[in-house]
């Protein structure tokens, strides 16, 4: 009877996800770094790392009379003097090498279910990029027929099926699409170690994320081989939650430091690199002093422990919000890593379809690489779910926040001289500017409608004051695109000379300016209209807004609760300004949107724990709209379209289709039903 592995998620950011999934063994935290441990010559202790889950090879053990039959008799885990997590490998980097082991797939699989490994490996064979496609289908195919044999031969061992394919990304894709029928518990992508090894991160980018394209959410993935920490933060983006890492011991015994920014050679170095044990007790000359054995231990316990920190680091910054941040920062210490990041930009809509609709930190903009974000492309596609409100339209340069403040303090009625540059689509010029809708250009959002200076991550960015020419050249893209639906247009010269503006001409005569920000009855329209879609601010607040009562924070002065004749329509989220339903608001969403827009469908068995405010879960989700990210509002649905409850999802929807446990949606019981 074979054991299941249960990966639950338990944060988000980009593709990345922090997880966990237990074993006979222990549990594991996602990321995480498996360092290679090699079953006869053990270098150091890695739990005093801090390490999880170990990596070693079970064909040497299989090859090694001696070493077999202590790990047949003791098992794997004594044998290597590790209580945790133990993965072994089959053999396939062996074949690699040497074109040929002796030792069957089915064998392999039995030998490492024997000798007690937790995660056992398939003899996948690893084909090297940029052979003939001829090779890499024949490759492939074996690959499948292996990952099939093991599946019916393991018993009780978790199992590794590995993602070939070389440098074809339909190859890989495919083979990730075929393996995943198979119902393996973790999924490693294979032969990327030649790529890394020639600097090639733009095709290592493609060779990941078309894996990733066939490979189902609810299970780990490992890059296989990726031991340098320079390329963690880069992977974890992308969805790779384990890492294997022999680089610790061979890049010590080249004297070589490894750090999150690259490698340092002993011969070059004056100072020690970083504040760990090592660093801290001995000096260059100290090392340089001694055998190259024992001056190769410390170098890898130095290595280890700047790995580990970076998979701490990484972990963090999930948490936090932070990670592409952390990924473009990276990415900037070699310029093939660029490479890599820039390449990432093509697949934003992969990306996209994972990210979380809001993050504890604010979106810093380290240069034009960050325009390609997930949550600036979302941004862009919410824009069109808003309508004009007048024919004339206000666009003002960069202040500080909140916009709607101090575009109308400092700018609007302080600096109106300034305001006398126009566009038009008509003929007839109107300069009575009173009614106009106000929008701010900024880096990296490119147009911000003042109804939205609070939402996120709107409100929450960060962006140099000097413009670079990238951003330039963006916003004057997205800004021309807009524009077209008004037929005056007033653009601030400061932004006019910024962007290089053309085809417009000076006004003369004295404006009729707006003489205040704008309403919290339209800012909540529009936020509604952003956040839920075109006419949720019609059918969440109406049309007249003496109906409508807004209570706002004494401290901030933010909106906090919505009212219509004493029942709540919506809260207002403090951190994120996104808008929280209550009955009457998810009752008038579910009327107005058809479905399936906003919901999320479950199972007859349990409506009535929906009902009851109990949290859905993953494996009674009948289905859900696509455009579900994680902590957006959601309705809660039966096959009928009846409205059970309402609340926040927990995952996107790509990952609640995917995942049979854990948690699906946050749920808040309706309690006038």
């Amino acid at each position: 009877m074979c054991i299941f592995l249960d990966f639950e998620i338990k944060y988000k950011d980009a593709m990345a996800r922090i997880g966990k999934f237990k074993t006979p063994h222990g549990s594991v935290t996602t990321p995480n770094l498996m360092p290679v441990v090699h079953p006869g010559k053990q270098t150091l202790d890695v739990k005093q790392f801090g390490a999880e889950i170990v990596i070693t090879n079970s064909y040497i053990i299989y090859k090694n009379e001696k070493l077999k039959q202590k790990a047949l008799t003791d098992g794997v885990h004594s044998l290597i003097d590790f209580p945790g997590t133990i993965e072994t490998d089959s053999g396939s980097f062996q074949l690699s090498v040497y074109g040929d082991i002796d030792i069957t797939n089915e064998e392999v699989i039995k030998f490492q279910e024997d000798i007690g490994t937790d995660i056992g490996t398939s003899l996948d064979i690893p084909t090297a990029p940029y052979v003939k496609r001829e090779e890499a289908e024949a490759d492939l195919e074996v690959t499948l027929e292996r990952a099939e044999e093991a599946i019916n031969v393991r018993d009780k061992l978790l199992l590794n099926s590995v993602v070939q394919g070389s440098t074809f990304c339909d190859l890989r894709e495919y083979c990730a699409r075929e393996i995943s029928k198979f119902d393996a518990d973790i999924y490693p992508i294979g032969a990327v170690v030649p790529l890394m090894e020639m600097y090639r991160y733009s095709d290592l980018v493609d060779v990941v994320m078309y894996s990733m394209r066939g490979l189902p959410e609810d299970t780990p993935r490992h890059l296989m081989g990726a031991g340098h920490p320079m390329v963690f933060a880069l992977t974890v983006a992308m969805g790779c939650d384990l890492f294997d890492s022999a680089a610790y011991i061979l890049y010590a015994n080249k004297d070589r430091f490894m750090m999150p920014d690259g490698t340092l050679k002993l011969e070059d170095m004056v100072e020690m690199p970083c504040s760990c044990r090592v660093c801290c007790e001995y000096t260059v000359d100290d090392l340089r002093q001694m055998k190259q054995e024992d001056r190769a231990k410390l170098i890898a316990e130095h290595n280890l422990h700047i790995s580990f920190a970076e998979i701490r680091r990484i972990r963090q910054a999930i948490v936090d919000g932070e990670l592409m941040k952390l990924v473009e920062l990276r990415c900037r210490s070699h310029p093939f890593l660029l490479d890599g990041l820039r390449r990432l930009k093509e697949y934003t809509e992969d990306m996209e379809h994972l990210n979380p609709s809001s993050k504890r930190s604010a979106f810093f903009y380290t240069g034009y690489e960050s325009l390609y974000r997930p949550e600036v492309k979302r941004h862009l596609e919410k824009l069109a779910n808003l309508t004009p409100n007048s024919k004339n339209l206000i666009v003002m340069p960069h202040t500080n926040k909140p916009y709607t403040r101090y575009v109308f303090k400092e700018h609007i009625k302080k600096y109106t001289d300034k305001l006398v540059q126009y566009y038009t689509n008509s003929q007839n010029l109107d300069t009575d500017f009173s009614d106009s809708d106000v929008v701010v250009c900024d880096v990296p959002f490119g147009i911000i409608p003042l109804g939205l200076d609070e939402f996120y991550p709107l409100a929450q960015n960060e962006s140099p004051s000097i413009m670079d020419d990238d951003a330039k050249k963006f916003i004057k893209q997205q800004l021309e695109e807009y524009i077209k639906g008004y037929d005056n247009v007033i653009i601030h010269k400061n932004l006019v000379e910024k962007l290089d503006l053309t085809g417009l001409y000076e006004v003369n005569d004295t404006l009729s300016l707006p003489d205040k920000s704008i309403s919290d009855f339209d800012r909540l329209k529009d936020i509604a209209d952003y956040q839920f879609g075109s006419g949720a601010g019609e059918a969440l607040f109406g049309n007249n807004q003496n109906n409508i009562k807004i209570e706002k924070s004494r401290k901030t002065g933010k909106i906090r609760h919505v009212y219509e004749d004493g029942k709540i329509i919506v809260n207002m989220r403090a951190n994120d300004g996104f808008l929280i339903l209550s009955d009457l608001g998810a009752i008038r969403l579910h009327e107005k949107f058809n479905y399936p827009m906003h919901r999320v469908v479950v199972s007859e068995d349990v409506e009535e724990f929906a009902v009851a405010g109990k949290s859905v879960f993953n494996k009674f989700v009948v289905e859900c709209d696509e455009s579900i990210r994680r902590n957006d509002e959601v309705l809660i649905v039966n096959r009928n379209d009846e409205l059970l409850a309402y609340g926040k999802a927990l995952l996107s929807s790509y990952e609640i289709n995917d995942f049979d446990n854990g948690q699906a949606i946050k749920t808040r019981k309706m309690k006038n039903r």
